[in-house]
């Protein structure tokens, strides 16, 4: 590819994603698709320490209805969230 300045860059155009519920790959036109980042917290002060998790959802997921369901596993999971929500 080449910018303005008609140097030439190595850049990748599409970077495929995992659904990180079900595993399959999300293709470029799934519009239905969403990636959400999960925010770590220190346990004793309750602040943002600067990390996060990031889960990427499946059109196929959200049109089951099961998103929602499918992060709170995954950050169960992680530890995001405790294990008694």
């Amino acid at each position: 590819m080449q910018n303005d300045t008609s140097e030439f860059m190595d850049v990748d155009l599409y970077v495929p994603q995992k659904c990180s519920a079900s595993n399959h790959i999300i293709r470029a036109k799934d519009q239905a698709s969403f990636q959400i980042n999960v925010a770590e917290v220190n346990k004793a002060t309750g602040r943002f320490n600067g990390q996060f998790k990031t889960y990427a959802i499946g059109g196929a997921i959200c049109r089951m209805g099961k998103s929602g369901d499918s992060i709170l596993r995954l950050a169960k999971g992680d530890g995001s969230v405790s294990k008694n929500f």
